[in-house]
């Protein structure tokens, strides 16, 4: 009794046609009082609407199981990106039906407007379209896929609950790793918004020797293999492998600041594991090292094909600290983890110069040892503001307090760069392609 109270009652919900229907009923019954020559006709209505009503509720749940749905997604969520989310709705009743399908999307999202409206024909199956743009890692948990149903009399609504309960994962961003991975064998970078990198001489790690074709560098001609072939020779070489390159993630609260939904943890988190990417298709080794108060996460440079995997395994849990990092401690870790000479990028940020003052000294012996690039972020609120016309007293104060910060990060690389400290300033929603062109314009150069 239980079980047909729940079927018949819980998943039963009246439609707006149906009150319309009663209303009128009841206006009915209320004239016969002052018109007498309604007579019957107020209790016909009535007893139409009641077999009307009867017969949506037997067409409608004499099929135990008359529509499926089913929530399609990956495995794990990308975040900061567009993540497709599909929806397939099959018929098995005998007629069209008009539905209507809630997704209960994970409260992270804060939507409410996951509610979708089609008809579907008998034995016909249709699909649900739309994205989902996480902006924290973590777990999300989705509820179930609710559809209303209604027959052609549209009298009753029957519920149908699917997929309850589906935790997905967000990684840190992997949608547009494979758009990094042309960049890494392709010269046409352009076609990704980055400046061609002319290369500058050739690697000293030797390839092969083969035979010579026109637009080969005549200076690479091997005198002795021509000789022995009676055809021109050149010495092919490639870019030098196995190098270590380190990702150095500061989690202090600098890095705690939004940007489009993502923390600037978020941003360096995307770049670094699609710099690691890169870095391995180039056959050399990728590391990582996180730094807040204390030494964080520490990954081995290597190039194994689970190293990514383990990189992002690693970053999908770290969050902001609310403390100043400790860069003592990170040179400490990077003397005793990073044995030979590579490159380290350091993701950080710095709001004033003597900000950077402060952890210079530190920076600069970590240069000593390995190739250091720091990677800092613009404040593009502060730009837009810069570049407003002033309209009175006050918005002059503010667009001259503005440029004062930016020219303020300006002196920030000037002072890095004095010292032999490479540095990057880079609004956030362009640090990846920033950070991967640099290390592209490195192993060009041959100084890494």
């Amino acid at each position: 009794m239980k079980k047909l109270f729940q079927q018949y009652y819980i998943n039963l919900f009246l439609t707006d046609r149906l009150f319309t229907a009663i209303g009128f009923c009841v206006v009915l019954f209320l004239l016969k009082f002052f018109f007498a020559w309604l007579g019957d006709i107020p209790e016909i209505a009535i007893g139409v609407l009641l077999i009307l009503f009867l017969i949506d509720v037997f067409i409608l749940y004499r099929v135990s199981e008359g529509i499926d749905a089913k929530r399609f997604t990956s495995k794990r969520l990308s975040n900061g990106d567009e993540n497709p989310i599909q929806i397939e709705i099959r018929n098995r009743y005998g007629f069209g039906i008009n539905a209507r399908v809630i997704d209960e999307v994970p409260f992270q999202f804060q939507l409410r407007d996951k509610d979708f409206r089609l008809h579907i024909k008998p034995a016909e199956i249709k699909s649900i379209h739309y994205n989902l743009r996480p902006t924290k890692r973590g777990e999300y948990n989705f509820g179930f896929i609710r559809t209303y149903i209604s027959s052609p009399l549209r009298l009753i609504n029957r519920r149908y609950n699917f997929d309850g309960a589906k935790i997905l994962p967000v990684h840190p961003s992997f949608i547009n790793l494979g758009q990094y991975e042309l960049m890494a064998v392709s010269h046409h970078l352009t076609a990704f918004g980055i400046k061609k990198i002319r290369k500058v001489g050739h690697s000293s790690e030797f390839d092969q020797i083969k035979n010579y074709v026109g637009g080969d560098d005549i200076r690479t001609i091997n005198w002795k293999a021509t000789a022995r072939k009676s055809s021109l020779m050149v010495n092919t070489y490639t870019d030098e492998r196995s190098q270590n390159i380190y990702c150095i993630i500061d989690k202090s609260r600098v890095m705690k600041m939004p940007f489009e939904g993502l923390s600037l943890l978020d941003y360096a988190i995307n770049a670094a594991v699609a710099l690691a990417k890169v870095a391995m298709l180039k056959e050399d080794k990728a590391g990582l090292i996180t730094v807040s108060e204390n030494i964080g996460a520490v990954v081995p440079a290597d190039r194994k094909s689970a190293q990514l995997g383990t990189i992002m395994n690693v970053l999908y849990k770290e969050k902001t600290r609310y403390l100043e990092n400790n860069l003592e401690a990170l040179y400490a870790t990077v003397r005793s983890v990073v044995k030979q000479r590579g490159l380290l990028v350091f993701f950080t940020n710095f709001e004033s110069l003597s900000a950077l003052q402060r952890q210079l000294p530190y920076l600069k012996r970590i240069s000593k040892y390995h190739l250091l690039v720091v990677v800092f972020f613009e404040n593009t609120e502060l730009k837009a503001l810069s570049s407003e016309p002033a309209k009175d007293v006050e918005g002059i104060y503010h667009k001259t307090i503005a440029e004062k910060f930016i020219y303020e990060k300006k002196l920030m690389v000037k002072e890095l760069n004095t010292h032999g400290i490479l540095a990057i300033l880079t609004p956030p929603q362009k640090l990846t392609v920033n950070v991967i062109n640099q290390y592209l314009a490195l192993k060009a150069q041959q100084r890494i």
